[in-house]
C-alpha cells in the first residue's frame, strides 16, 4: 500500500488525536498512525488531571523541579482552548470542578503566596485561603493544611473519554485511523517523507510524532538522537462515599499521580511499587482524612516521556524539516495547545505563543568524541 496525504500522525494518544482533529479542520489529509491499541498506554492510564493553577515543581524522586512559572501562560491558553473542544466534540468527559493547591510549612505557605502572584501575572483566578478557610470551604481537608489555593478552572477529563473522543472526531471529519501500525523506518523524499509501516507505506510532507515515550525512537528515525527518557508513574484509586471528594487536591509537594513506578516496559505495564503506595496513602491519611480508611481499589501504572529539564517540548527537528513533535511534561493537560500549535507550525503559520524555549534542539543528542 502506498498513500499520499497532508500529514502522518504518530501516535493516538490524546495529543495525537487532538492534532488529528486540528489539522484535518484546517483542510489537511491526516493518517494516524498507532503502534498498538490507542488511547492504551500513556494517555489512557492517566489520572486525567487538569491543572490550569501552578503544578507542583518536583514529584518523588524527581531530580530537577519544573520551572512551573515559565509554564503559566501555556496553562492559561490550553484552558480555553480545552473549552473550545468541549462545544464541539461530543463525549470528551470535561469536568470543570476547581481544584486546591495546599501547603503544610511556613515555607510551603510562601511558595503559595509566590505562585499567586505569578497566576494573577498571567491572567489566572485563583486566591489563597488560610488552613481554616479552606478546611470550611472542603472539610474533607486535615488539620495540618496551613493554607491552600483555589483555582476555578481546575478540572479533570475522563482519560478513558477525552482521547478516544478526539479521535473519533477527527476520523468523523476525515481523518483515517491505522491501529498496531508501528512505524518502522522514516525516509526523506523529495517531497517530504516515506513513512514506512508493515501495513504499508505514506508519502506525506508533514511528519507529527505526539508518540510519547516512543518519541525519541521515532526521531531517530529521521536520523536525530533526542535526550528524551521514558518513565513511568503510579496512580491509586480509594474507595469512598459518594459526593466526599467532588473537586480536584493537589500539593503544592505531589498528591495523588506522581509517584515512581518501576521500570518502563515497552510491550507491558511497569509493575507497582510498594514504596509509592505507602507514600502516596500516608499523604492522603494526612491531607484528606475522611479518604483514609477505605479500601485500596486499584493501583496501575502509566508510561510518560521526561526530559532532562522536566520541561515539555515541542517544534520541528532541526535536520529534519517537516517532523514536529511535542510532548512531556502535563501532556494531557497541554493537549489542545500543542494540537494548535503543532497545526500552526506544520502548516507554516505563526503561532499563538512562543514556544521557542521548549523546542527540540535543546534536547539533541551531540555525538560523543
Amino acid at each position: 500500500m502506498r498513500s499520499e496525504v497532508d500529514a502522518v500522525v504518530i501516535g493516538a494518544g490524546i495529543v495525537g488525536a487532538a492534532t488529528a482533529t486540528a489539522l484535518t479542520r484546517a483542510g489537511s489529509r491526516v493518517a494516524v498512525l498507532d503502534r498498538s491499541v490507542p488511547n492504551t498506554a500513556g494517555s489512557g492510564t492517566t489520572a486525567g488531571n487538569l491543572h490550569i493553577q501552578t503544578i507542583h515543581a518536583r514529584r518523588p524522586g524527581q531530580g530537577i523541579p519544573v520551572d512551573v512559572e515559565l509554564l503559566l501562560p501555556l496553562q492559561k491558553a490550553t484552558s480555553g482552548l480545552w473549552d473550545d473542544l468541549a462545544d464541539s466534540v461530543p463525549d470528551l468527559g470535561l469536568v470543570r470542578c476547581g481544584g486546591f493547591m495546599v501547603a503544610e510549612t511556613a515555607d510551603q505557605v510562601r511558595r503559595l503566596h509566590t505562585k499567586y502572584a505569578w497566576e494573577r501575572a498571567a491572567g489566572i483566578p485563583t486566591e489563597v485561603l488560610t488552613g481554616d478557610e479552606a478546611r470550611r470551604a472542603l472539610p474533607t481537608l486535615g488539620p495540618t493544611v496551613e493554607a491552600a489555593t483555589w483555582c476555578d478552572w481546575d478540572g479533570f477529563a475522563e482519560p478513558d473519554m477525552a482521547g478516544p473522543a478526539l479521535l473519533r472526531q477527527a476520523v468523523i471529519e476525515g481523518a483515517t485511523m491505522h491501529s498496531n501500525t508501528p512505524v518502522t523506518a522514516l525516509h526523506r523524499t523529495s517531497e517530504g517523507w516515506e513513512v514506512r509501516t508493515p501495513a504499508g507505506n505514506w508519502h506525506t510532507p508533514v511528519v507529527i510524532d505526539a508518540a510519547g515515550p516512543w518519541m525519541a525512537d521515532i526521531a531517530a528515525l529521521a536520523g536525530v538522537p533526542l535526550d528524551l527518557t521514558p518513565t513511568s508513574l503510579q496512580m491509586h484509586s480509594l474507595a469512598a462515599a459518594p459526593k466526599t471528594l467532588e473537586v480536584l487536591v493537589q500539593h503544592v509537594g505531589v498528591l495523588g499521580g506522581g509517584w515512581p513506578a518501576g521500570p518502563f516496559h515497552t510491550s507491558h505495564a511497569a509493575p507497582a511499587l510498594e514504596s509509592s503506595t505507602a507514600g502516596n496513602l500516608a499523604q492522603v491519611a494526612r491531607l484528606l482524612p475522611a479518604l483514609s480508611g477505605g479500601p485500596l481499589l486499584d493501583t496501575w501504572t502509566g508510561p510518560v516521556v521526561t526530559t532532562p529539564d522536566e520541561m515539555p517540548v515541542i517544534g520541528g527537528l532541526d535536520g529534519a524539516p517537516g517532523i514536529f513533535l511535542a510532548g512531556g511534561t502535563y501532556s494531557f493537560t497541554f493537549a489542545p495547545l500543542w494540537a494548535e500549535l503543532l497545526t500552526a507550525l506544520a502548516l507554516g503559520r505563526a503561532t499563538s505563543l512562543d514556544v521557542s524555549a521548549f523546542s527540540p534542539s535543546r534536547l539533541v543528542r551531540l555525538p560523543k568524541q
